[in-house]
């Protein structure tokens, strides 16, 4: 049986969430999720603060939910972007990407290229990187929208990395079907079981419902897309009819 997973979430614990850990396992209990796969940015955090961190992870856990600890982790020009999951020490802020992934590997943890077309990151992609990676989030809710990232796929294809799903949780505008689907084999749902299934590649990206692969991906991208310019064509008209109605300020 499938465990669903929300992936990529951020807390009160990062300086931009605005969601208690609490409040935030009471929401995805409601739609169905088993597992909370946090994402807290490194900055301003400590290993002091890390070790709390991971202590209120376990709190707030229940039968009901598992809420999985990590770090996003930056580099310094803000534009490379790093899941990282596992048993790793706090590793710093700012961090050279690839002296970041050499670290958590050497600890044992997994990483995922978050965004890779928010900021172009994709651009900034190095090989050195491939055998560091797990995965590649394909599609992030809050940069891509409706539709997966155009550039992701052909990132997951040339380095045979893991497709993941992550909604970029700070708000409830993020909220939209996407899951990352456990194959825990019958196991207890705990972090050893999570980590182990990541080692073994036990998951997969699911969105609306539906499990994809590289050439669903592909396809079913196209549409979307047409989806996501209708939405964000929206937006825009609705902003723009707001800003009308209040008028200037000042």
């Amino acid at each position: 049986m499938e465990v669903l997973a929300a992936c990529h979430v951020h807390s009160k614990w990062s300086y931009d969430g605005s969601w208690s850990l609490e409040d935030l396992s009471a929401r995805f209990v409601a739609r169905g999720y088993r597992i909370l796969m946090m994402t807290e940015h490194d900055r301003g955090f400590t290993a002091e603060r890390l070790a709390q961190y991971r202590q209120a992870c376990a709190k707030v856990s229940s039968d009901a939910i598992f809420v999985l600890p990590g770090i996003e982790y930056s580099d310094a020009a803000n534009r490379v972007h790093v899941l990282v999951w596992g048993p790793v020490p706090f590793l710093g802020e700012n961090l050279p990407t690839l002296e970041m992934l050499q670290a958590v590997k050497a600890a044992n943890g997994f990483a995922v290229l978050a965004h890779p077309s928010r900021k172009n990151a994709w651009k900034s992609f190095e090989p050195s990187w491939t055998d560091k990676l797990l995965g590649v989030e394909v599609w992030n809710r809050k940069y891509d929208g409706w539709a997966p990232s155009k550039t992701a796929p052909d990132l997951v294809q040339t380095t045979g990395a893991v497709p993941f799903v992550g909604l970029d949780f700070h708000t409830h505008r993020q909220s939209f079907p996407l899951a990352m689907a456990f194959d825990l084999r019958g196991a207890p749902v705990s972090e050893e079981a999570i980590l182990d299934s990541l080692r073994l590649r036990r998951c997969q990206a699911q969105a609306l419902g539906i499990s994809f692969n590289h050439a669903l991906l592909t396809k079913g991208s196209k549409i979307l897309s047409v989806a996501e310019n209708g939405r964000r064509a929206a937006a825009s008209i609705y902003k723009s009819r707001l800003r009308s109605r209040l008028g200037p300020k000042g």
